[in-house]
Parts: structure tokens; sequence; C-alpha cells
């Protein structure tokens, strides 16, 4: 008897589970990021950004803001393996954050339009980056709730405002965030 044969022997003997009858991990989160951290953002158009976590979202992407109006990183999902948790925390006790959820932010499926010879150099695509007027109203109102709170703290608006980065001679192993 071979050696791969013994280990499947051994796995069946055992009751190892099925695909199928295995569950999910589901979502976790790490205890450094609760509401109101200020995470700096590690990869992506806003990378080296400070934002304020808002909440985490179902399906484990965390939520956060610039807020907008100081740093210009709107309202939008991160995933918590690109952020880095800071001991800066923000009061976000007057921040309304039910409505945003997943659904929230899926972008709309159109259907497909068929083409014709004389539409196909008249392609129109003037409207289609155009945020909805109701997700800006929607991060207004989130800004305004939280740069009430941001402004208690001195420095923090130019803390948040301050883009991280690492020059020389610094080393990361050794920082506290």
């Amino acid at each position: 008897m071979c050696r791969s044969e013994k280990m499947r022997r051994k796995g069946e003997d055992e009751g190892e589970k099925s695909a199928e009858k295995r569950k999910g991990e589901g979502v976790f989160g790490r205890d450094s990021v609760t509401p109101g951290t200020v995470l700096i953002i590690l990869a992506g158009r806003f990378k080296g950004k400070r934002v304020v976590f808002l909440k985490q979202l179902t399906s484990g992407l965390l939520l956060v803001t610039g807020p907008f109006k100081i740093n210009g990183v709107p309202l939008r999902r991160v995933n918590q393996s690109y952020v880095i948790a800071t001991s800066t925390k923000v009061d976000i006790s007057g921040v309304n954050v039910e409505k945003f959820d997943d659904k929230y932010f899926a972008k709309k499926a159109e259907k497909k339009k068929k083409k014709g010879e004389g539409n196909f150099f008249e392609a129109e695509k003037e409207g289609e980056n155009a945020l909805p007027q109701e997700k800006k109203d929607d991060q207004k109102s989130v800004d305004a709730q939280l740069i009430k709170s941001i402004e208690c703290v001195p420095e923090l608006k130019a803390y948040l405002g301050a883009r991280f980065s690492l020059k020389d001679g610094m080393k990361p192993h050794e920082l506290v965030f």
C-alpha cells in the first residue's frame, strides 16, 4: 500500500466532512478596527489617505469615508487587508449609517442595446459616469455629522487631510500607529 492510499483511508476513517457539509467561515473583524477608528488605506486610488471607519458590512468589507470635504475620499467599501488601523479615534455616535449596505454600492445592471450602423459612430456616453444626486446628498449628510465631531478635537482635521508615506530611514516594522 502506498503512502497516498494510507492518507486517503485515514481521512475516510476519521469521518472527514465533505465539501457540501462544511460551513463558511463567516465575517470576521480585527480587534483594532472599531467604529470611529482612523485607518490608513494602503492600496488603490486613495493609497496613503487617512479615513474614518464607520461600520463593517455583511460582506466583510469596511465602510469608510474621508470625509470628502477634508481629504477627498468618498463613502466607499474597503477590504480590511488593505488598511492599517491607527490608535486615533473619532466619536461617530451622531453619524447615521443604517442605510448603507452592500446593495447601496452595487452597480445597476443595464440591458445592452443592439447597435445599428447609424448608432455605431454616435455612441452617447455623457450620462454614463454621473453620480446620482441621492448619493451626493448621502455623502453631504454623513460629512456634516462627522465634521462636527472632528472639529471638537484639535489638529484632527489636519491629521486626516495629511497623506501617509514612508520616508528614507523610516522602518515600518518599528512604527507605532
